[in-house]
């Protein structure tokens, strides 16, 4: 039986990725967590496990000798980015340096996916849309910068030591028990404690002119074990819907669904000091493999509106 190992598995993608596989896959699970975090599921093996003390990857490798790696470890937000560069260097350099050294000093040769972000394009010109994996990067803030640096590693790693690497540009992904850190998440849970009467009827937002490309995390991890069965080695490839859709609709489609009349109120902390104007994808390298979008954005935001509503 194969065995995957998902590094960073606590957050929210890491719990559809474990239901994926588990639905989907004849491999057994092992997990790595932050020690504070909780991973309640009897049917994996739970590890915590710090990226930033390497000698601890080294030892969890060799324990659990597995025969593909996710790399989902990371700080995620943009917005916590720019309040503290020196966490995202740390976790997305300096961590991801230490998973591929770790993996290069063991015994065994896994497949290995690294999770980047479509942030990485940064400022993408007009006749570059849909972005294309060959298209140049140019990092809008401080997140994306590091993801394009762990995306250039891992190539490196890939062509001067022979290891099996591959690597994701995974666009904005949304869905149920995502953290409200997150736009869609965050207006969801706005709308559910409006209509708890938790809250005045007003919803506080940020810039909502900029286009971005939305996929249903459920749609994002299948397309992750497939990458794992599929990929290429040295190859990156993009995740995403291939549409980009504004800030702006987004909230309309949330506000249709409430139950309430609300207002909506623009909040000057809630703008970013660097916002790219459109993001949208070329996604046909990875539907050469099989995959294909499955769930309507429509009901993607009824999920996760339903699942704050019940919070």
């Amino acid at each position: 039986m194969k065995k995957a190992l998902i590094i960073g598995a606590a957050g929210f993608v890491g719990q559809y990725l474990i239901e994926n596989i588990k639905a989907n896959y004849d491999w057994s699970v092992a997990v790595t967590k932050m020690e504070h975090e909780d991973i309640n599921n009897k049917d994996i093996e739970v590890y915590n496990l710090d990226i930033l003390d390497k000698n601890a990857v080294i030892k969890l490798l060799a324990q659990v000798k597995p025969d593909y790696i996710l790399h989902l470890a990371a700080q995620s937000s943009v917005a916590l980015s720019w309040k503290n560069p020196g966490l995202t260097v740390d976790v997305n350099i300096k961590g991801s340096i230490n998973v591929l050294d770790a993996i290069r000093e063991v015994a065994f040769s896994p497949r290995v996916l690294l999770i980047g972000s479509g942030e990485e394009y940064g400022y993408v010109l007009p006749d570059e849309i849909p972005i294309a994996e060959t298209n140049k990067v140019r990092p809008g803030n401080i997140y994306a910068a590091t993801k394009a640096c762990q995306n250039m590693i891992g190539n490196i790693y890939a062509r001067a030591y022979q290891m099996d690497i591959m690597s994701v540009r995974a666009f904005n992904h949304i869905g149920p028990r995502q953290s409200p850190q997150f736009v869609v998440a965050d207006f969801c849970k706005q709308v559910a404690e409006i209509e708890a009467g938790q809250r005045e009827p007003v919803i506080r937002v940020g810039n909502l002119e900029a286009e971005r490309d939305f996929t249903d995390a459920r749609d994002v991890v299948r397309a992750y074990t497939i990458l794992l069965e599929k990929g290429i080695s040295g190859e990156t490839y993009n995740v995403g819907s291939g549409k980009a859709i504004k800030i702006r609709s987004i909230l309309d489609m949330i506000l249709r669904q409430a139950k309430v009349d609300i207002k909506v109120v623009v909040d000057k902390d809630r703008l970013r000091p660097s916002d790219v104007p459109t993001i949208s994808v070329d996604v046909t390298k990875i539907k050469e493999y099989g995959w294909e979008i499955q769930n309507n954005i429509v009901d993607t935001i009824e999920d996760t509106l339903n699942y704050w509503r019940k919070a």
